[in-house]
């Protein structure tokens, strides 16, 4: 075995995932997980959600405590940044230090996408990816009466408006699209998530571009939208998506499109280098498509693919994808792609806030969204895992038990 370390560039979900995955599956040699962030490694996740709203404190966020580095032999460098990666000499450089590396991870995840217009960036305009983000919101929506503006309706935009709700702010949510979540959702789901908002008190606007953060002189702010309309607001968040952090991968040579370009056992266009997660672009032979997904899930199953590799083993990448969303008192979980689908079938109701959205496509099932109907959830996991041919009838029916189906 060499002395040099597995290097893992990239302390989150996946980092954290592959490092305990390579632990677990034997590896006792040098381990070195690095991060930019000053924090150990923690939970993304609740940051739009229950942190904002007060429900979770900072500790409760890490996935670890320090103890558990230690006893794994995990050396944890927080707050540094890579600076250069050199796959002919296997060397990382880290800060000012260049070291040699036995085999290389990159779990390098992804950061938000700008609003790209004027004001974007002034005082006041948040962005949230890291818990420093965080912090700086939930001070603001915590310190008194105040005006938000979230730009974006997809998830982050939405659960960043319900939070700021429930504290007693008033919310205007802005969306380009016609609908809410209209990237990963079927019309019937954004209905009722619009309506949800506004029965909370959001003020809703779509088709509404933003133009430009205006600010007068006597530091007052308003978010100008394309048709000169005007929204007073005294902080602006933005969530509008996301981009995958590729540029060590780029600048190291390594394939990247739309994400750092990997096969279905998490290897680089370099075979001796791996990566995991948000910063993926990956082949999913479940799917036979490639795919770059944003989750808990993916940045787990797949950085145990990747540590499955880095120990010698040949497992494919084959995992249903799954995702969920909080907002007000609606819990809403995702399977499997509406991507494609040529019909859904309601199982539930719409007005008793429970129901669950079945998306079909040449019959086969390929993704359920389901909000607050985990039951629904969890067997559709397993439905579409396995295959099996779901009929309408069994669907509508709230009375059938969908297992049996398995």
């Amino acid at each position: 075995m060499s002395d040099n370390p597995i290097v893992i560039v990239g302390a989150g979900q996946a980092g954290l995932q592959l490092a305990d995955s390579l632990r677990r599956g034997g590896y006792d040699g040098k381990l070195l997980l690095v991060g930019e962030e000053s924090s150990l490694p923690y939970q993304r996740p609740p940051l739009s959600k229950q942190y904002l709203a007060g429900d979770m404190a900072d500790e409760r966020l890490l996935f670890r405590p320090q103890e558990f580095y230690a006893k794994k032999n995990i050396d944890v460098i927080v707050g540094a940044v890579v600076r250069d990666i050199k796959p002919s000499k296997k060397t990382v450089t880290i800060g000012e230090e260049t070291i040699e590396y036995s085999q290389l991870a990159l779990t390098t995840g992804a950061a938000v996408r700008r609003l790209p217009v004027a004001g974007a960036d002034g005082d006041g305009v948040f962005y949230l990816r890291s818990l420093e983000d965080a912090q700086k919101i939930k001070e603001r929506l915590s310190s008194g009466s105040c005006r938000v503006v979230a730009v974006g309706g997809g998830f982050i935009g939405l659960e960043i408006a319900a939070a700021a709700r429930e504290l007693g702010q008033a919310v205007t949510v802005v969306e380009a699209q016609e609908r809410l979540m209209a990237r990963v959702v079927a019309p019937q789901v954004s209905d009722y998530y619009l309506n949800l908002h506004t029965s909370h008190g959001v003020d809703v606007r779509l088709n509404a571009g933003v133009r430009e953060i205006e600010r007068t002189s006597d530091q007052d702010m308003s978010v100008v939208l394309d048709d000169d309309r005007r929204i007073a607001t005294d902080i602006v968040v933005v969530g509008i998506g996301s981009i995958p952090r590729t540029e060590l991968a780029e600048a190291a040579g390594l394939a990247c499109d739309n994400g750092i370009v990997v096969n279905e056992y998490a290897q680089t266009s370099d075979p001796s280098i791996v990566a995991a997660g948000d910063c993926t672009m990956h082949r999913n032979v479940r799917n036979d498509a490639s795919l770059r997904l944003e989750s808990v899930q993916n940045a787990v199953d797949q950085s145990k693919i990747a540590a499955a590799n880095l120990l010698g083993e040949r497992k494919p990448y084959d995992q249903v994808p799954w995702f969920w969303s909080d907002q007000f008192e609606a819990k809403l979980q995702m399977v499997g792609t509406s991507a494609g689908h040529d019909r859904t079938v309601l199982r539930g109701s719409l007005e008793d806030h429970a129901f669950s959205n079945f998306y079909f496509r040449n019959e086969q099932l390929i993704g359920v969204d389901s909000v607050n109907r985990p039951a629904d959830h969890i067997v559709s996991r397993k439905l579409i895992a396995a295959g099996v041919a779901v009929p309408e009838s069994i669907v509508v029916d709230v009375a059938a038990n969908l297992k049996s189906l398995l």
